[in-house]
């Protein structure tokens, strides 16, 4: 009975040794017999019906197959990482063999992205060009300028930030480089109507009329009210700014929707600038602007009122351009668990970067401060 179990041992053995793709090493560890033991009844059997000739040949087709199958996920897994180094220049290809070969095999690397091996070793010994030279040290400023702009800068505005501390780029490189390393701004949207125009108070005139330009500081302002998904609920954000330099002077954030917060940015404003009598306040028809606290408080300071058509969000693209870029630039990149981290977060944005450092095209890359300034 004891040699009917060990015949079915052996047999059972070179059935998975010869069928289940395992070295014969592994085999024999697994089963806790020697390898040349293993080895023995594997020729003893060789002949026999152990294992069938349908199942040898699927076998023998596995163990075919399973070494391109290893090449072909890895040839898919570096086209992962390196699908826009295929159609760049030898030199960017060398690079990326150079990064991934701890991953991969370099020979099988140099295969995928259409180098020799023989011109891999000629550029590890080729010194960096003069070109290659002045790429390193533009990309190590356009990683500072990023980390600076909170990964809110693309192409023009960078070209622009790199001009200020005097390096001399154009825009076709600043966006090479910017491509080649994966330096790109991701932008994502949510979205929360926050004017309530069903409300019985006066409308003011469109005294703007989409000119959304002013000579001097405090001959134009603009307001509205936006709103910040948190984990506490939504957090609500009202701005006012100077459509001279398109500066942030006044704001206030609440978890309410009520006259008070837009009356909180309004006072911060007037406080900020103490505009002279005549300067014109535009916003949309919300409840909150056509309050009586709120016209109240305009007519006391002198201010020309002028409000939107209704539903029609073009009239005040100015205040509804912020909107879109602090969004974009701060609050889509996080999950807010707090109100009160989202509002210490928005007041290092505007205080931080919006006013003393981003730049606008509307004024010629410059920021609002140094815009501001420059016309002082």
């Amino acid at each position: 009975m004891g040699l009917k179990r060990t015949d079915e041992f052996r047999q059972d053995a070179v059935r998975i040794a010869l069928t289940s793709g395992l070295t014969r090493k592994q085999v024999a560890d697994d089963l806790g017999v020697g390898l040349s033991t293993l080895n023995k009844w594997i020729t003893a059997h060789r002949d026999t019906d152990v294992v069938s000739k349908e199942d040898l040949s699927l076998a023998q087709e596995n163990e075919r197959l399973r070494p391109e199958n290893r090449l072909l996920k890895e040839e898919r897994e570096i086209l992962k990482k390196g699908h826009p180094v295929l159609r760049g220049p030898k030199a960017m290809r060398f690079r990326f063999v150079e990064e991934h070969r701890a991953s991969f095999p370099a020979n099988r690397l140099c295969d995928v992205v259409g180098v020799s091996t023989r011109g891999l070793r000629a550029f590890r010994s080729r010194p960096a060009s003069r070109r290659q030279r002045s790429d390193l040290v533009t990309l190590a400023h356009i990683k500072e300028q990023s980390r600076l702009s909170l990964g809110s800068y693309g192409r023009p505005r960078m070209t622009e930030e790199l001009k200020e501390v005097g390096l001399n780029v154009g825009h076709r490189r600043v966006g090479r480089l910017m491509r080649q390393n994966g330096i790109s701004v991701v932008r994502t949207r949510k979205h929360k109507v926050t004017t309530d125009s069903d409300h019985k108070f006066n409308i003011a005139p469109n005294l703007l009329d989409r000119n959304f330009t002013a000579d001097q500081p405090d001959q134009k302002w603009a307001g509205d009210i936006s709103c910040v998904w948190t984990r506490e609920g939504w957090l609500y954000l009202a701005v006012i700014l100077d459509l001279h330099s398109r500066r942030v002077i006044g704001w206030a954030v609440s978890n309410r929707m009520k006259r008070d917060l837009a009356i909180r940015a309004l006072k911060m404003a007037i406080a900020f600038r103490a505009p002279p009598k005549g300067c014109i306040h535009h916003t949309d028809r919300g409840s909150q602007y056509c309050s009586h606290d709120y016209q109240k408080l305009l007519c006391k300071h002198g201010f020309k009122v002028s409000m939107s058509g209704k539903g029609n969000c073009y009239d005040n693209a100015a205040v509804e351009t912020f909107f879109k870029t602090i969004k974009a630039e701060l609050i889509w990149r996080h999950p807010w668990e707090t109100r009160r981290k989202a509002e210490m977060a928005i007041f290092k944005y505007i205080n931080g970067f919006y006013n003393p450092r981003r730049r606008h095209s509307a004024l010629g890359w410059k920021n609002p401060v140094a815009f501001e300034r420059k016309v002082a």
